[in-house]
């Protein structure tokens, strides 16, 4: 039995007044995952601090004609939304492919940014784990790794982020706002999670006295030419063993801007500029998608039981792009590859 306290935040102020009296402190909203891991006795917070009342809800137009989603928009808010299923259809469809109908109600998008890894070492306390008690090893390397990192992996940790809605984010160039006892900063999303190297216990770069307010989407919504490709093990609320957010501007016979991100194959949502650029000013066709597939996949290296998804990574590069340029993206309610 965890015991804790348990208090309820009026405003970012008091919550970050809060969290930085306590450092043992937890803020919870949804508590998809966190409640999770404290039943696992993997989270042992000494207090709970509730953030549910604070005004961190809905979605509103930027001055720039972007978007911002506030951090405790739930998931099924963000998914269903007229404004991100026209002008973002690419988050919309990445939000549906994660998780169930039920969790989608209380995960906040806050929340989603800051789940952490569903390694089945990190989450069984009785085994060693750099992620867990740093310094203790890492079970996975040569344990049970199907789900684990082909990408930016490290000798302490081969975890793989878990978030769907993070890899849509990595691809449309979304930007996290923080605020903090320092004052309010912004992340790009792309830089917000971080790698393991010798320090996988740190997941992302937010402060244990930060709080996410909102996430901001720019005006470029990729809104004709995209996909959002998940292969897991079933249908259906599973994690993603590989996935690809592809988005695509296409004018005339040639690609003027492209965004590749992958979920799955690392510590991080995985992006690779080069990949991108050698695809603009070209046709839309496989023999491009190929070479992008081999420059986003360069260095990766597997374990024993998950190197079959360096192969499947760079066929789902290539049908997802496919699917972008055709502008027939991948379905999320009939979840079999078109």
């Amino acid at each position: 039995m965890i015991d804790f306290d348990y208090v309820k935040a009026t405003n970012v102020t008091d919550a970050l007044n809060r969290i930085s009296k306590h450092p043992a402190a937890k803020f919870i909203a949804g508590g998809t995952n966190l409640i999770d891991l404290m039943k696992e006795e993997v989270e042992q917070p000494t207090q709970l601090i509730d953030i549910t009342e604070l005004p961190l809800k809905g979605i509103q137009e930027t001055k720039t004609g972007g978007l911002r989603i506030g951090a405790l928009t739930p998931n099924s808010d963000l998914a269903y939304d007229e404004r991100i299923t026209k002008r973002y259809p690419l988050l919309a469809s990445a939000v549906l492919a994660g998780a169930s109908a039920q969790l989608r109600n209380m995960a906040s998008t806050g929340g989603n940014l800051l789940q952490r890894t569903r390694c089945l070492y990190f989450y069984d306390i009785t085994t060693p784990c750099n992620k867990r008690t740093p310094g203790s090893g890492c079970s996975a390397a040569d344990g049970f790794n199907r789900m684990n990192a082909i990408l930016g992996w490290s000798k302490s940790c081969i975890a793989v982020h878990p978030s769907d809605m993070c890899v849509a984010l990595a691809a449309l160039d979304a930007s996290v706002h923080v605020a903090g006892p320092k004052g309010d900063r912004t992340v790009k999303s792309v830089d917000f999670h971080r790698l393991p190297g010798d320090a996988p216990e740190i997941d992302a770069n937010i402060a244990r006295d930060e709080i996410i307010t909102g996430i901001e989407l720019p005006p470029e919504g990729f809104a004709r030419h995209y996909s959002y490709l998940k292969i897991r093990d079933r249908l259906s609320y599973a994690f993603a063993l590989v996935s690809v957010a592809a988005a695509l501007t296409i004018e005339g016979d040639a690609i003027k801007r492209a965004r590749v991100a992958l979920g799955g194959v690392a510590h991080k949502p995985w992006r690779v500029s080069a990949a991108e650029q050698i695809l603009e000013g070209r046709p839309p066709g496989r023999e491009a998608f190929r070479e992008a597939a081999d420059i986003i996949l360069q260095g990766a290296a597997g374990f024993a039981r998950n190197a079959f998804k360096i192969e499947l990574a760079r066929r789902a590069v290539i049908r997802a792009l496919e699917q972008a340029a055709a502008g027939t993206p991948q379905s999320q309610s009939v979840k079999v590859i078109a």
